[in-house]
């Protein structure tokens, strides 16, 4: 039996820097390099960022993509890195598009592996921007047979794991760019022990971490034996190089037959021996699981970092209300980038209680962000008196008045400008355009308010476990939540309790039910009804608000995008 020592690279690639995610492998192949890692495996579109989009429809994109891979396999070499395998994502350009995978060794591209199951849902449909894969590709390296796949590859039964089995190979690379979702670390082991059974031989899993607009990427890389043992599993949103020594079949003298299959295979010798003796190396990790809370707060924190560094930003402004939605995003904010970076801007109106102005001022104490007060009243006041306005006007004109200031800080300062807004509320059209909904990123769009609430007290139970002071006010937790834009309002004047509309909408909007069913599942029909009417009527809005990290199956922007002109009414119709 052979013996492999395994390299899982967990990095954090930047889309179109192929020269500087080409630098991350080489320092990456280094260091498995000095660990005595025969092999060592990074993420899908390693070379090029993922996912690039339509980057891939431009020739001279794929062309990039293509000589970055052929320079990178000879500055390995050069490096005297020529003797360790690398395998790596790229953009391939034969007949069109082609999400890759290659096999690097001395200094040569040793085999290319095209990705067959190219997926059509909201993350990356990539049947719109790749050429479906024609090979299957097996690599003879160090007494085993390697087989090469990518990413989505391992959903299909009696694809390319159960052509890996047929073939005899002793292990399994499978490359991903698999974006985080809530609990989808809880789908990904069963899956991979089904391909190692399926291939009858390990799977080696490395997924990505970092962020990239919408998606957030959390790692979670492992390898898994064919039995179902988890050999080796990374933490989650936390970048490194992590080791493993996987026992394998020895490739056989003469290799199955596997003809009728549904993809050419192609048998490459690379014509190295099996490895000496390995020396010792650093204990496996074998990660443990995240709660929910940790994992959520773990992609808000990765998401709005990665989107400030990678924008050229260095620091964040946005509106403190008292209310727990900023305190939240301020406290995230504080965890990404530094609460040194953190501007907090309190804009009090006539309707501002003293307990939201007092709370933001805590909040910023907190979490040692930089605060201002700036009130909005005098500028209200001329709006209004100027157009003789009143009622919602009136109240949307002190939003509009506060992200206006939050744009002209932003303009004056260099401070990319978050919107605090929710999931909930954007869903039901409960926020201001141009006002509320300003903004450069917007870190809880994904995010119920039921679920911002237990942030809110996950994020402060962390902190007193710590020592440390907790960065969210206790009252704003617990006091009812108002957008204060009239006397003693409140969320719930116009909408029902959080916990029953959150329910609602994540059947509704998540689970695409109908009214008909969500009313089955014990729910008030007129309630039902005026909810799907609200969540219909603000797809205009939806579009309009700034991007934010996706956590849900089904995110607003990324994943679900109704037609703004639109006659169809689930509360409406005939039943």
């Amino acid at each position: 039996m052979a013996v492999l020592r395994l390299a899982l690279a967990q990095v954090n690639s930047t889309v179109g820097d192929l020269a500087g995610n080409s630098a991350s492998v080489l320092d990456g192949t280094r260091a498995a390099a000095a660990a005595g890692a025969d092999l060592v495996a990074f993420p899908e579109l390693m070379i090029t960022g993922y996912p690039p989009e339509d980057l891939v429809l431009r020739e001279s994109f794929r062309s990039a993509s293509r000589a970055a891979l052929d320079r990178l396999a000879g500055d390995l070499a050069a490096a005297g890195l020529g003797d360790t395998a690398v395998i790596v994502g790229y953009v391939d350009t034969d007949i069109g598009p082609r999400n890759a995978a290659a096999f690097l060794l001395g200094g040569t591209v040793v085999a290319r592996y095209f990705k067959h199951h190219l997926p059509n849902y909201g993350v990356f449909d990539e049947q719109r921007y790749f050429v479906p894969g024609a090979n299957f590709v097996v690599v003879r390296y160090r007494g085993a047979d390697i087989a090469l796949t990518v990413c989505e590859d391992v959903w299909q039964d009696g694809g390319p794991f159960a052509v890996a089995g047929a073939a005899g190979a002793g292990l399994v690379v499978n490359i991903n760019g698999s974006p985080y979702e809530r609990n989808k670390d809880d789908l990904r082991l069963p899956l991979l022990q089904r391909r190692a059974a399926e291939a009858g031989a390990p799977v080696l899993y490395v997924n990505m971490v970092g962020a990239q607009d919408e998606l957030v990427f959390d790692g979670d890389s492992m390898v898994v034996a064919a039995d179902g043992t988890v050999l080796m599993r990374a933490p989650q949103y936390v970048p490194g190089m992590f080791y493993v020594d996987v026992t394998v079949a020895d490739a056989p003298a003469a290799p199955p037959d596997v003809a009728g299959a549904a993809m050419t295979l192609e048998r490459i010798d690379t014509a190295v021996p099996p490895s000496p003796h390995h020396a010792d190396m650093a204990p496996v990790v074998l990660a443990d699981r995240l709660t929910d809370e940790a994992e959520v707060w773990g992609a808000l924190v990765v998401g709005l970092r990665d989107y400030v560094v990678k924008n050229g930003f260095r620091s964040v402004v946005l509106g403190v209300s008292g209310g727990i939605d900023s305190a939240v995003v301020a406290a995230i904010a504080g965890d990404a980038i530094g609460a040194a970076n953190v501007h907090g801007v309190s804009m009090p109106s006539a309707y501002s209680s003293e307990h939201s102005r007092s709370d933001a001022s805590d909040l910023a104490q907190r979490i040692g962000a930089h605060y201002r007060v700036v009130p909005i009243a005098p500028m209200v006041d001329a709006f209004v008196s100027s157009l003789a306005l009143t009622g919602l006007a009136e109240e949307n004109v002190q939003a509009r008045v506060r992200g206006t200031t939050l744009m002209a800080i932003s303009n004056a300062e260099g401070h990319l400008v978050l919107a605090t807004g929710n999931k909930s509320e954007l869903a039901v059209g409960y926020s201001t355009i141009y006002g509320d909904a300003v903004g450069g990123f917007a870190p809880l769009k994904d995010v119920p308010k039921t679920l911002v609430w237990a942030l809110a007290r996950y994020r402060n139970a962390l902190a007193e476990g710590r020592g440390e002071v907790a960065p969210i006010p206790p009252n704003s937790i617990t006091k009812p939540p108002s957008a204060e834009l009239r006397p003693g309002q409140l969320d719930t004047d116009s909408l029902p309790d959080y916990a029953v509309l959150d329910a609602i909408i994540e059947r509704y909007v998540d689970g695409d039910a109908g009214v008909e069913q969500i009313v089955a599942d014990g729910f008030d029909r007129d309630l039902v009804g005026r909810i799907a009417q609200l969540v219909d009527h603000a797809e205009w809005k939806r579009r309009q608000y700034p991007i934010g990290p996706k956590i849900s199956f089904k995110s607003f922007g990324r994943d679900r995008r109704l037609p703004v002109t639109n006659r169809w009414s689930e509360a409406g119709r005939d039943s």
